[in-house]
């Protein structure tokens, strides 16, 4: 599938921890020329016209990973520019939290694209520690890292 570079995305996406706390769900994308190993990006997607973000990721969930999202809570919008394969790109992005039901399997666990194709799905350390691709959208690490420490508080950088 060939993404349209050239405009600014709008897009909802869901930082989904275990009932543990100590890991997140997320997508598995393919290796690109600034990400030889691929990268790992939280789960969601774009924003149709005419819907809001809050219906976007409800309705993506249930699109990719055929689940509902449990106390569902925005939490914050962020800009992102970056760079994949030679191309720059530019995403605004409505961050949610929420537990997933049902929650994706510990291995093996599947989304399904827009167009038909699957990508695996894992679950990503909170902390990040011993992960060793990057997590996208960024900068999102600091969200996911204090959303299992203090749920109800901000990281003061990102406020």
């Amino acid at each position: 599938m060939t993404v349209d570079r050239s405009i600014i995305r709008v897009k909802a996406m869901l930082i989904a921890p275990n009932a543990a706390n100590t890991a997140h769900a997320v997508s598995v994308a393919a290796p690109t020329a600034e990400n030889p190993a691929g990268y790992h990006r939280l789960i969601g997607g774009n924003v149709e016209l005419g819907e809001s973000h809050r219906d976007t990721i409800r309705r993506e969930v249930n699109e990719e990973l055929g689940a509902e999202i449990v106390d569902l809570t925005f939490l914050t919008t962020i800009e992102n520019i970056f760079e994949m394969n030679g191309v720059v790109g530019h995403e605004i992005v409505f961050i949610y939290s929420g537990r997933l039901d049902p929650a994706p399997a510990e291995s093996g666990a599947t989304l399904t694209e827009d167009d038909g194709s699957t990508l695996p799905v894992v679950w990503r350390s909170i902390s990040g520690d011993g992960e060793t691709v990057p997590l996208f959208p960024m900068p999102i690490d600091a969200w996911v890292r204090n959303l299992a420490n203090k749920p109800d508080e901000s990281p003061a950088t990102l406020r």
